[in-house]
């Protein structure tokens, strides 16, 4: 299952945009092209797996918003075939910037997932008693 699709990229930028990247043919027909945009979702969502593989089961069973949020601002990137705009550059940094703290289990997604048993932070952790020999207690004899 696709983590966003054609409809919501059209209500989130437009059906003249959409058109605009995907009507590649010698001869313009005025339509998206759908399986271009398929293609760019795809490779979205590959991309997407790859930084949540490990951390979360795959694939995900319900797409929770901020995932979807994800895959149409790398799948607008996507299809931009040479320089995007500023706007669309940087949502596509702010998206790699989200999936990096995700992978890195800064940022969690509310759905089933693997958690790993330690992190680096975690190490082995010791409680000391108390010492019956100490200082004081050993007056007279150092």
């Amino acid at each position: 299952m696709p983590y966003t699709t054609l409809d919501q990229l059209n209500d989130r930028y437009g059906a003249r945009l959409l058109i605009d990247l995907t009507d590649r043919g010698d001869v313009a027909t005025g339509v998206v092209d759908q399986d271009t945009v398929d293609q760019a979702i795809a490779d979205a969502d590959a991309m997407i797996d790859g930084y949540l593989k490990g951390r979360y089961q795959l694939p995900l069973v319900e797409v929770p918003p901020q995932v979807a949020a994800l895959s149409r601002a790398i799948s607008i990137w996507n299809l931009h075939v040479f320089d995007a705009p500023k706007q669309i550059e940087a949502g596509y940094r702010d998206a790699m910037a989200q999936l990096r703290d995700i992978s890195k289990g800064i940022i969690t997604l509310d759905v089933a997932g693997i958690e790993p048993k330690t992190s680096p932070s975690q190490g082995v952790m010791t409680t000391d008693r108390e010492r019956p020999l100490s200082e004081d207690s050993l007056k007279g004899f150092i």
